[in-house]
């Protein structure tokens, strides 16, 4: 079978956005969304290391984007803003006892629908999955530096 590049890349980003659709439906059935769930468990990841900034870098979205994901769950008691003891002017992001608490009770059904997506491949697939997926990343690093 002969698959062009692009047919490629096109099949991939579908299926990521139809996967990313369809969990973050769920979840917004249950009162959160993948946006805000992404960022908490990367402000709770971070442990107290995070900027905005830095999350606006890490999931490529403007900083305006990120302070009003933010601004939301530190209204909703999820995320603190801290000075940072070194320099003030810089705020630290943690996550509140409300905040993981809100990352445990969404996560079980983030993760059964990952798994009945993932149910239909084998283990064969997966690492074939897997290994395609680390070197296009290694090429996204490489030359292309992006």
């Amino acid at each position: 079978m002969n698959i062009r590049n692009d047919e490629l890349i096109s099949a991939l980003a579908r299926t990521y956005l139809r996967m990313y659709r369809c969990v973050n439906k769920a979840m917004t059935g249950q009162g959160a969304s993948m946006a805000r769930t992404k960022v908490l468990m990367l402000v709770r990841n971070l442990k107290g290391n995070a900027r905005a900034a830095d999350i606006a870098e890490i999931f490529d979205q403007s900083p305006r984007t990120i302070t009003e994901i933010l601004d939301g769950l530190e209204r909703d008691g999820l995320v603190e803003r801290r000075s940072d003891p070194e320099d003030r002017r810089v705020k630290r992001l943690h996550i509140t006892e409300a905040g993981l608490l809100a990352i445990e009770a969404t996560e079980p059904l983030r993760q059964s629908i990952i798994n009945q997506i993932c149910a239909e491949l084998d283990d064969g697939e997966r690492a074939a999955l897997q290994s395609a997926f680390a070197k296009m990343t290694a090429a996204l690093e490489g030359p292309l530096d992006c």
